[in-house]
């Protein structure tokens, strides 16, 4: 279980300090290109959930994801404590729950997600993200892994 929390505070600070890096250097909506045609950092903020969606300002919905970020991070526990523990499934629990953290950090500090990762081809953009949507996203993979080799 040490490992598990390990992983996952380091993912929560990777994630808090490049978030601070972009609020230290960048003005909301400000851009630093780093591969001419591709990808950028941005500083956007993120009202709603992954990408943008339920995006808006009203006061139940930080309540909301406040809440879901909590819940979820109390289920990733149970589901990591409850299953067969691997090195699948602790990877993979630790780096989601180690994002939802990061997330949900921002979104008591602010009222909202820090995104800054936005990657492009012409005028089509991937919607902007940061780190603990990174892990999320690959511990979501892992754990889905584990899970369909399972049955």
């Amino acid at each position: 279980m040490s490992m598990f929390f390990l992983i996952a505070v380091v993912v929560l600070v990777l994630d808090q300090l490049t978030k601070n890096l972009v609020l230290g250097n960048l003005s909301l909506h400000e851009s630093i290109t780093v591969i001419p045609g591709f990808f950028n950092i941005t500083y956007i903020r993120n009202t709603g959930a992954a990408f943008g969606m339920m995006a808006g300002s009203e006061s139940w919905r930080h309540i909301f994801f406040q809440s879901v970020s909590v819940l979820a991070l109390g289920a990733i526990v149970y589901l990591f404590w409850s299953s067969r523990r691997d090195s699948l499934a602790l990877w993979g629990a630790a780096l989601v729950f180690g994002g939802a953290a990061g997330n949900l950090v921002d979104r008591v500090r602010f009222g909202y997600v820090i995104d800054f990762l936005d990657f492009f081809v012409g005028g089509y953009h991937w919607p902007a993200f940061n780190i603990a949507d990174s892990s999320i996203t690959i511990g979501a993979f892992l754990l889905a892994w584990k899970f369909l080799r399972e049955n």
